[in-house]
C-alpha cells in the first residue's frame, strides 16, 4: 500500500453469502470491498461484515444515479446507517442526495471509525474543469470525509481534467477518489493511484464489472506490478 492509493473490488450479488463468495478469491489484492446493498433484494449488512474479511465499504447506489436502488433519500439511507453500527470503513452517498440523508449519516458517524464518501458520477462525459472544481469545492464544504468524483472520458484530454483534481483536493485537505469510466479512462484507474488519489475501484472479473472500462483486480494487480518493476529500473 506504500506509495500507492487503496485498491477496492466492487460487488454486486443478491445476498451476503453470493458476496462474500464472488470476493473470496481476489482478497489478497485488494484492500476494500466495496458491496453494492442495491443489488440484493433485501440488504443484508450484518451478514456481509461477518463473511467478508476486509474493510469494508457500503453503497446503496440510487436509480438516478446508475444503482438500483428506489425511494426517497431518507429510507434509502437506513441499511447505511445499520453499516455505520456494525463498524463499516466506508458508507457512500451521492452529493445529489437530499442534504437531510447527508446530515443523518454524519450525525450516526460521529464518534465511530467509519468514513463517508461523498460521490457524483457523469455516465455521460466529463464536464468542464471550472465543472469539476465546483464539485470538489461542494464535497469539501459538506462535512464528508472523502470525496469521490468519477467521469466517463470521449476523449483522451478528459483524463488529465480529472485527474489534476487531485492538487486542488490536497490544498483543500480533502482526500479524493478522483478516474475516469469508459474505454478512454481505463488508464486513469491505475494512474490516480500514484497522482494522490484515495482509492480505485476494480473488478472480481472481468465478466463482473459494475461500471464502464473498470479493470479486474487480478488485471490492475498485474499492471502495478509491471509499474514497480519498471520505477526500480
Amino acid at each position: 500500500m506504500a506509495g500507492r492509493g487503496r485498491i477496492c473490488v466492487a460487488v454486486g450479488a443478491g445476498d451476503a453469502e453470493s458476496a462474500a463468495s464472488l470476493v473470496a478469491p481476489v482478497l489478497p489484492l485488494v484492500d476494500v470491498v466495496e458491496v453494492r446493498l442495491d443489488a440484493m433484494a433485501r440488504p443484508q449488512v450484518a451478514e456481509c461484515c461477518r463473511l467478508i474479511d476486509r474493510p469494508l465499504l457500503f453503497t446503496n447506489r440510487a436509480a438516478w444515479e446508475g444503482g438500483a436502488a428506489g425511494g426517497d433519500d431518507l429510507a434509502r439511507i437506513e441499511p447505511l446507517l445499520l453499516a455505520v453500527e456494525q463498524g463499516a470503513a466506508f458508507v457512500d452517498l451521492e452529493l445529489r442526495a437530499d442534504s437531510r440523508a447527508r446530515g443523518r449519516l454524519l450525525d450516526a458517524i460521529q464518534g465511530t471509525a467509519t468514513r463517508l464518501i461523498l460521490s457524483s458520477h457523469d455516465f455521460s462525459a466529463t464536464p468542464p474543469a471550472g465543472s469539476l472544481r465546483d464539485t470538489l469545492r461542494r464535497m469539501a464544504d459538506s462535512g464528508a470525509h472523502i470525496g469521490k468524483i468519477i467521469t466517463t472520458a470521449r476523449q483522451a484530454t478528459d483524463v488529465p481534467r480529472v485527474l489534476a483534481l487531485q492538487e486542488e483536493a490536497r490544498e483543500l485537505g480533502m482526500p479524493l477518489i478522483a478516474f475516469c469510466m469508459g474505454e478512454v479512462g481505463r488508464i486513469s484507474r491505475l494512474a490516480t493511484l500514484y497522482l494522490g488519489g484515495f482509492m480505485t475501484y476494480v473488478a472480481v472479473d472481468e465478466e463482473q464489472g459494475t461500471a464502464p472500462g473498470q479493470l479486474s483486480a487480478a488485471r490492475l494487480h498485474g499492471l502495478i506490478e509491471l509499474f514497480a518493476d519498471g520505477h526500480g529500473n
